[in-house]
C-alpha cells in the first residue's frame, strides 16, 4: 500500500460537534411556516446530499416565505454556534501529533461565514495547509468534486490521501474520489451506511492507532 502523505478532514461532526445544531436550526425555521419533518427524513436527505428544504418547496409553500425562513435558519445556526458547546475532546492533540507526519486540509460543506465563525476562537486551522468551504466548488458531497479539488491543491494522487468523515454523504464523496476513508462514529448520523469505509473508529483519538 502506498504511504499516505495527506489527510483531508471533514469539519462538522469530526472536528467540531455542530451537526445537531444545524438540524435544530432547520427545524426551528421550518416550524415558523408550519412545516415539520422527522429526524429520519432529515438524515436520509443529508446522506444523499439533498436539502431538507426541497420538501418545503414540493409542499407548495410560498417561495418568498421560504427564502425568509432560510435566512432565519442561518441566523439561528450562527446563534447556536456562538452559544452551544461544540468542542470535541482531543481534536487539537490529535492534529498536533499528525501534523508532524502529514499535510492536512479541511474539506467542508459548511458555508464560509459559518466556518469562519466556528473557527474564530479555535486553533484547529493552525494545523491545516488550507480549507475548502461550500463556496469553493460547484458540486457538494456526496459528489467527488470537493475532495478532487483538495487533491489537486496538494498535487497528490488518491493513493497518497486519506479522508476522515462521520457521514454517509462524506464517505460517498471520498469513495468516488478513489480515496480511503476513516469514519469516526457520531451518534447523530449512526443510521448512515458506512460499508465502504476503510476503517471505522469510536473517537478521533483512535486515528492515531491507524496513521
Amino acid at each position: 500500500m502506498t504511504e499516505k502523505k495527506y489527510i483531508f478532514w471533514d469539519n462538522d461532526g469530526v472536528l467540531v460537534d455542530t451537526e445537531q445544531w444545524f438540524y435544530e436550526a432547520n427545524k426551528k425555521a421550518m416550524s415558523g411556516i408550519g412545516f415539520y419533518f422527522t429526524l429520519t427524513e432529515y438524515l436520509a436527505a443529508m446522506e444523499k446530499g439533498k436539502s431538507i428544504w426541497n420538501m418545503v418547496y414540493q409542499s407548495g409553500f410560498d417561495k418568498k416565505a421560504i427564502k425568509i425562513q432560510r435566512q432565519k435558519r442561518d441566523q439561528y445556526y450562527q446563534d447556536f454556534l456562538k452559544s452551544k458547546d461544540i468542542e470535541i475532546p482531543s481534536v487539537v492533540d490529535v492534529l498536533k501529533e499528525l501534523k508532524k507526519r502529514y499535510s492536512m486540509a479541511i474539506i467542508t460543506t459548511s458555508k464560509k461565514k459559518d466556518f469562519e465563525l466556528i473557527h474564530r476562537n479555535r486553533n484547529i486551522l493552525d494545523y491545516m495547509d488550507f480549507y475548502l468551504t461550500r463556496e469553493d466548488y460547484h458540486d457538494a458531497k456526496p459528489l467527488p468534486e470537493p475532495y478532487l479539488k483538495g487533491m489537486y491543491r496538494f498535487n497528490a494522487g488518491p493513493e497518497e490521501c486519506i479522508v476522515v468523515e462521520d457521514s454517509g454523504r462524506g464517505l460517498q464523496a471520498a469513495s468516488a474520489s478513489d480515496m480511503d476513508c476513516i469514519i469516526v462514529k457520531h451518534a447523530f448520523v449512526a443510521s448512515h451506511n458506512f460499508c465502504k469505509a476503510k476503517y471505522i473508529v469510536d473517537s478521533i483519538k483512535d486515528i492515531l492507532n491507524i496513521l
